[in-house]
């Protein structure tokens, strides 16, 4: 069976610990993007309870160690080397794969691999990993599609899509040697972490084999943290002024990162309902560090559209373009919605979408297997990806607002940073044998 932690724990019924941790993750603020800011969240927790805790990041970023990059091919050497250094009682993987080089081959899919695999391979030091990442094939194949295609261009389309079929290709035949990567780092972890049950079933059962219980057993749930980054709770009307936003109508938010998976062509022929507002703001990927402009400089243009959002509706889509937001700006625009609605074509698992339920925002989501796991817990609708179906979904949820509402704001308590950080110590305590600390001798990994 598989191990789920979710319960609440009060943070005076800890002593302060002396744990020595080193956090792994290439993101890590002043970079944006989804894996740094829980890093920094999940690490900041840490700290308030009393856990030394180190960061090793991207030469971009804030932390205490750098130097490792998706790019570089020394990445395990450098992780050694800081082991070295500080001396910690166990190493946490931030693990998203495309963060430490993923390279596929066309011909050969056992060549798989990243820049970290030599660290898995030779750690003498109990690690413990999160998983941000894994796929059915058919979101895996997803991954591969070219939008530039849309652009049937008759010199430059051929070449496009010979490019389109080799990248098809490619991912294909390297698909099950992505699943065989993930199992081989969850079974040479002392103990694995997810944010979904759906997440962690995918990556233990996903080689179709007959389920190991051991393989199991050393996998935990612990629900992405997210609170309000505000001192207070914020008036509706008062943050809908912030962004030069409508007040006499519901607002639909889509956020998140400018990038094919997340799905906002829906909006190209969703017929919003007449008392809505769809509101769109989208950010760059990976480690661009363009400063987004503070909200009381903001002189917005309420209609500016999206290239790719031809749906204009009179004024009932508003693009924001203020690119990736600060924390508090961020929940600024929260407190300043209805909904959050994510029509995503691929997705392990949401950031967006917990810290929308943070603020109190109920969710409409594609039918994927992580929305569905937390629609069945009455916080949101899952719909087929289809413009009318979503159109329904808009409606029901309206109708249903406040029973909503109320289940989420039952279901928040799970997500304070301080409740998600004293199940890591917990989770560290038992790694380490609570009070026979292993740190420095040789420990057999959970695959030997």
């Amino acid at each position: 069976m598989v191990v789920v932690i979710i319960v609440p724990y009060e943070l005076d019924s800890y002593d302060k610990s002396t744990l020595k941790i080193l956090m792994v993750s290439t993101e890590f603020p002043p970079i944006p993007g989804g894996v740094g800011r829980y890093t920094k969240n999940l690490t900041d927790g840490l700290k308030r309870l009393g856990v030394q805790v180190s960061v090793l990041c991207n030469e971009k970023g804030g932390g205490e160690y750098i130097g490792i990059d998706p790019k570089n091919e020394n990445n395990s050497k450098i992780i050694f080397e800081v082991i070295a250094e500080y001396d910690p009682d166990l190493v946490h993987i931030q693990l998203e794969h495309g963060l430490y080089g993923l390279k596929m081959d066309y011909i050969n899919p056992n060549k798989l691999s990243t820049n970290i695999d030599e660290f898995y391979e030779e750690c003498k030091i109990p690690i413990v990993t999160t998983f941000h990442s894994a796929y059915p094939l058919r979101q895996w194949m997803e991954l591969s599609k070219h939008t530039h295609l849309l652009n049937k261009d008759i010199i430059t389309f051929p070449i496009n899509l010979a490019n389109q079929i080799s990248d098809y290709w490619k991912r294909f035949i390297n698909y099950r040697s992505f699943n065989s990567a993930n199992k081989q780092k969850m079974q040479m972890s002392q103990a694995n972490i997810a944010f979904s049950n759906y997440l962690t079933k995918l990556i233990s059962e996903n080689e179709n084999v007959s389920n190991d219980e051991k393989s199991l057993n050393n996998f935990s749930v612990i629900y992405h943290g997210a609170e309000p980054n505000l001192n207070k709770h914020v008036k509706k009307r008062e943050a809908r002024a912030a962004f030069s936003l409508p007040l006499n109508h519901k607002i639909a938010l889509f956020f998140g990162f400018m990038t094919h998976t997340k799905g906002w062509d829906i909006l190209n022929d969703l017929d919003i309902p007449n008392d809505w507002v769809v509101v769109i703001n989208q950010s760059e990927n990976l480690f661009n560090l363009a400063k987004p402009v503070p909200i009381k400089d903001q002189n917005i243009q309420k209609i500016n559209y999206h290239t790719e959002i031809k749906n204009l509706q009179k004024g009932k889509i508003v693009n924001l373009n203020r690119g990736f937001l600060t924390d508090k700006d961020l929940s600024m625009l929260f407190y300043a919605c209805d909904i959050i609605v994510l029509p995503y074509t691929v997705t392990s698992g949401s950031g967006v979408m917990f810290d929308a339920l943070a603020h109190g925002l109920p969710f409409i989501a594609t039918d994927l297997g992580f929305f569905k796991e937390f629609a069945n817990k009455g916080l949101g609708i899952v719909a087929k990806r289809k413009p009318n179906e979503f159109a329904k979904a808009i409606k029901k949820l309206e109708s249903e607002y406040l029973q909503y509402t109320q289940r989420i704001e039952m279901f928040n308590s799970e997500l304070t940073w301080d409740n998600v950080a004293l199940q890591h110590f917990d989770l560290y305590s038992n790694v380490l044998g609570k009070n026979n600390k292993i740190k420095n001798i040789p420990f057999p990994h959970a695959g030997q």
